[in-house]
């Protein structure tokens, strides 16, 4: 066992968690591509995409726990809408990670590239100013939120990860949540996604447990700190630097996938 090794993962995991907490993502638009390609830098081997997704749904699992527990004594869990898009990205998680064994590599790197451009273009689009309306008063589309919900989970439940990084600018722009609401809420419904992907995906013999074991312990470390951070930062930061970091993995991974 390398200790290089186990450095690189173990970063690659904090790096993740960290801005998972703190941007209200799972972390595998980032920890999907950091696996896939910084390895094979420091003349390690590569893994699979079908080993990085295994990896990416378990990690994600955990992180998201340590999310939602810095939430939850505060107010911005809406408890209606982690109901509803809960049960629902639940479904289709399982249904796309358990599917996914059927699926070439490229295929899953596909799917990975259209639901990364898709989260790009989203948080590009102009947004009404909605943070100011008293968390009470919120509303939102119980069936709208619903179908959009079982979609993204079949999705990131094929890349192994939880869809947190397509469902924070679904609830900022159609469904009109605030800011802090939705990056609490979405930690939430991340973790319940997680559920049905991690299952789907031991199933199916696609989880490396090594590497998924030293990420878990990076994570639970890690995704805590970013949340106490993501509570001090100014929302629209927070949204600026989730739509780069998704527009550039989005890059990447469409370059890659077209053989460019």
């Amino acid at each position: 066992m390398d200790i290089g090794w186990i450095v690189i993962i173990f970063m690659i995991g904090f790096i993740g968690s960290y801005l998972s907490g703190m941007l209200g993502i799972g972390g595998s638009i980032i920890k999907y591509p950091m696996l896939l390609y910084i390895p094979p830098l420091f003349g390690f081997v590569a893994f699979s995409a079908h080993e990085v997704s295994g990896i990416s749904a378990l990690q994600v699992f955990f992180a998201t726990i340590g999310g939602v527990w810095a939430y939850r004594k505060g107010e911005y869990l809406n408890k209606s809408l982690i109901g509803y898009m809960g049960i629902s990205i639940l479904m289709g998680s399982f249904v796309g990670s358990y599917g996914s064994n059927l699926m070439s590599e490229k295929g899953i790197n596909f799917v990975y590239g259209v639901l990364a451009l898709l989260a790009a273009i989203m948080m590009f689009i102009p947004k009404k100013s909605i943070d100011n309306i008293p968390l009470e008063d919120v509303t939102f589309s119980k069936g709208l939120a619903t179908s959009l919900a079982f979609i993204v989970g079949i999705g990131a439940g094929i890349v192994g990860a939880a869809g947190a990084f397509l469902l924070v600018p679904i609830m900022l722009v159609v469904l009109k949540i605030p800011t802090r609401m939705t990056i609490a809420s979405s930690l939430a419904i991340t973790f319940i996604s997680s559920i049905g992907a991690t299952v789907g995906k031991i199933t199916t013999g696609q989880v490396d447990y090594l590497p998924a074991l030293i990420m878990v312990v990076a994570s639970l470390m890690a995704s805590p700190l970013g949340v106490m951070t993501g509570k001090k930062v100014n929302t629209k930061w927070l949204q600026g630097i989730l739509a780069m970091l998704i527009l550039s993995t989005a890059i990447k991974i469409w370059l890659d996938v077209l053989g460019v």
